[in-house]
C-alpha cells in the first residue's frame, strides 16, 4: 500500500496548494470543506497509474489527477443539494455546513481551479469536457428521464459514474505520452471499472449501514433513486455478479494493448478486483 499512498499523496499536496492560492478566503475554506475532507481519491490514482503504466513519470500527471478530483468534487456537491444529503465523507456536506448559494459558488469554484489545471494540454482539455458532458447528461437522465429497465440504467450508469472513471485514466495515459489506441484502452477499462464501482455502491446503500459508508445509506430507497437495485427486481448478489461481469470487460481492455508487467499495471488490476468486493 505505501506504492499508492506515495502517488495519492502527491496529489493531497496539490489539491491543498490549489486550494491555498485560492481567493478570497471563504471560498478557499469552502473548497478545503469539500476537498480535503478525505475521500477514496480513486480517479487520481487512475490517473497517475495509467500514466506509469505506459511509460510516463507520475510526476507529469499530478496535476491532471488533482483537477480530475475536482471535478469529481464539484458533481458531489451538486449531488448532495439534488439530494437534500447533509452528510458526505463522515462531515457536513456542503449546503449543509454553508447554505445552497454558497454550496452552489464552492461547485463552480472547483471547477474554474480544475479547469485551470487542464488549460495547457488541449487533449486534456478535450477529455474531460467529453466526460462532463456525459456526466451532465447523466445527472439530467437521473431527474427527467429516469431508466425503467437494466439496458437503460447500465447507460445511466456509463454516464453519471464510468464518464470521469473514463476520463481519469485517458488524462493518465495522455500524460503518460500514449498513442490513441492505448489511450482508447485506458478508456474502456476505467469506464467499466466505473461501472462496477457505481453497481457496488447501489448494493452497498441498499444492505450497508450509515457507519460503514460514511454517509446516509438507505438514500437510493428514500428518494426514489434509479439504483440497480430499484430499477430491476436484481437481489444484491445479482448486482454484485453485474458488477463482477463489468470488472472482468475492465480486466479485458487492459489486454488488449501490449502493456509491461509493472506495478502500476499490477495495481490498476487489483483496483479493478477491488471496487466489486469494496465496503464503503
Amino acid at each position: 500500500m505505501e506504492y499508492l499512498e506515495r502517488r495519492v499523496e502527491m496529489v493531497e499536496d496539490r489539491l491543498a496548494a490549489v486550494i491555498d492560492d485560492t481567493d478570497p478566503d471563504a471560498l478557499a475554506e469552502q473548497l478545503g470543506h469539500v476537498v480535503l475532507a478525505g475521500g477514496k481519491r480513486v480517479r487520481p490514482a487512475v490517473t497517475i497509474l495509467a500514466c506509469e503504466a505506459v511509460g510516463g513519470d507520475r510526476e507529469q500527471a499530478v496535476g491532471f489527477a488533482a483537477g480530475i478530483e475536482l471535478v469529481h468534487n464539484a458533481s458531489l456537491v451538486i449531488d448532495d443539494i439534488i439530494d437534500r444529503s447533509d452528510t458526505r465523507r463522515g462531515t457536513p456536506s456542503a449546503w449543509a455546513e454553508y447554505g445552497y448559494g454558497p454550496a452552489i459558488v464552492a461547485s463552480d469554484g472547483l471547477l474554474g481551479e480544475a479547469f485551470a489545471l487542464f488549460s495547457g494540454d488541449e487533449r486534456a482539455m478535450e477529455l474531460v469536457a467529453e466526460s462532463m458532458i456525459d456526466l451532465g447528461e447523466g445527472e439530467a437522465t437521473e431527474l427527467e428521464a429516469r431508466p425503467t429497465t437494466e439496458s437503460e440504467y447500465m447507460t445511466l450508469a456509463r454516464r453519471k459514474t464510468g464518464a470521469l472513471f473514463r476520463a481519469s485514466a485517458e488524462l493518465g495515459a495522455v500524460a503518460g505520452g500514449a498513442d490513441a489506441e492505448t489511450v482508447a484502452a485506458f478508456g474502456e477499462y476505467a469506464e467499466r471499472v466505473g461501472v462496477a464501482f457505481q453497481i457496488r455502491d447501489d448494493v452497498l446503500d441498499a444492505t450497508a449501514n450509515a457507519d460503514d459508508l460514511g454517509k446516509p445509506a438507505g438514500q437510493d430507497e428514500a428518494m426514489d433513486r434509479p439504483s440497480l437495485i430499484q430499477v430491476t427486481d436484481l437481489t444484491p448478489e445479482e448486482g454484485d455478479a453485474r458488477a463482477r461481469e463489468q470488472s472482468d470487460l475492465a480486466l479485458d481492455a487492459l489486454d488488449a494493448v501490449d502493456l509491461p508487467e509493472t506495478d502500476a499495471e499490477a495495481y490498476l488490476r487489483d483496483l479493478a478486483e477491488f471496487v466489486v468486493v469494496r465496503e464503503r
